[in-house]
């Protein structure tokens, strides 16, 4: 049976033959047993503590190059070392590269003499799935830690990035951690990373896609987290609800759907902005390795997107959590499926993405 007649987390309880009710909200159906510890660990407190680190001063906008990027790396790598990842990294757990050879800006113009390195890096841990046939197959939870840094002259001139992507940021950390610390693991493994350079074009995540740290044919699916925590989206509160980039473009859209349907979170393709922005974030860097990746968003335009008023205090927490846990009951369903993700043949703008994965899949 195909994913995209909606696999609901409800099968995976009966196939278990238990379940365990999540108290998200009123009308949620019941949670896999198996999964239900996973969504409870997932706190609104530990990610307003992370994501105040992140977004502070101290880290000056986590521009790339910088200091305050290098900070927020090695940060984030503490987080994945805690809770039990393994490195994935060609440096621990960092994926290294050097900024001048990558800058696009320099691709456009390049300088008459070679610059010192200057080293960016992906952040990348994995949990290794528990199944014999399956752990060998992987599902991608993304998001970029950096922002736009230093704008001197405009408000306090640091553009601190808390919802953006500093939500995306501590969520993954907080993903992570909540699938570790279960006993039950998935079947496949789930490579949790953080990239560097979206807000130059998605330099970091094309930079893994070209040198991936798992094989993309092995990568059944890609979700990426952007904007998770203001819900005052300019065109009205988004609360117990979030958008996904090219919605029907593939069978994640629907699984996300079904994850939403059993924690009580509408999950929705707005008319416009869900295949506008398809390409506008970091999933898409993955899809022209045909791989299913989607981002998921609460606001897609929001006060204060890339100002200066782009505060840890502004953030949403409890509906984070909820739409984390969301998310996470997603991942569940699809690392422990027996089916994998498939690109939506009867989409046109998903053609060119069915494409490339028939390619790579014909060798």
């Amino acid at each position: 049976m195909s994913l995209s007649t909606r696999l609901l987390p409800r099968a995976l309880a009966s196939l278990f033959g238990l379940s365990l009710a999540l108290p998200l909200a009123s009308h949620a159906a019941p949670v896999p047993a198996e999964a239900a510890p996973v969504l409870e660990r997932i706190s609104a407190a530990a990610m307003r503590g992370n994501l105040s680190f992140l977004a502070s001063d101290a880290l000056e906008g986590r521009g790339t190059p910088s200091r305050g990027l290098d900070i927020a790396a090695e940060f984030i790598a503490s987080q994945f070392r805690a809770a039990g990842l393994e490195p994935l990294g060609d440096a621990g757990y960092f994926q290294t590269a050097d900024w001048n050879l990558i800058d696009p800006k320099r691709a456009k113009n390049p300088p008459a003499t070679s610059a010192a390195p200057v080293k960016v890096r992906n952040v990348v841990g994995i949990l290794r799935g528990s199944d014999p046939a399956l752990k060998d197959t992987y599902v991608l939870v993304t998001a970029h830690y950096d922002h736009v840094g230093l704008k001197p002259g405009q408000g306090d001139g640091i553009f601190n990035g808390a919802n953006d992507d500093g939500s995306g940021t501590v969520s993954v950390i907080e993903l992570a951690k909540a699938f570790s610390a279960n006993k039950v693991r998935p079947k496949r493994s789930i490579v949790f990373m953080t990239v560097f350079g979206e807000e130059h074009g998605l330099v970091g995540s094309r930079y893994y896609g070209a040198n991936p740290l798992v094989p993309i044919e092995k990568t059944i699916a890609g979700i990426n987290l952007e904007q998770l925590g203001r819900t005052d989206d300019n065109e009205g509160a988004q609360v117990r609800a979030f958008g996904v980039t090219g919605y029907d473009f593939s069978d994640v859209g629907n699984i996300l759907k079904a994850a939403g349907d059993d924690t009580g979170i509408r999950v929705w393709k707005h008319p416009v902005n869900s295949d506008k922005y398809f390409a506008h974030s970091d999933n898409q860097a993955l899809a022209d390795q045909g791989i299913p990746s989607h981002t998921v968003s609460v606001a897609y335009a929001f006060p204060d997107y890339h100002g200066a008023g782009d505060h840890w205090d502004k953030i949403d927490y409890d509906n984070m959590a909820l739409v984390d846990r969301t998310v996470a009951l997603a991942i569940w369903t699809i690392a422990n499926g027996t089916d994998t993700p498939k690109w939506n043949a009867k989409n046109p703008k998903a053609s060119k993405y069915l494409g490339i994965w028939q390619g790579r899949n014909a060798k």
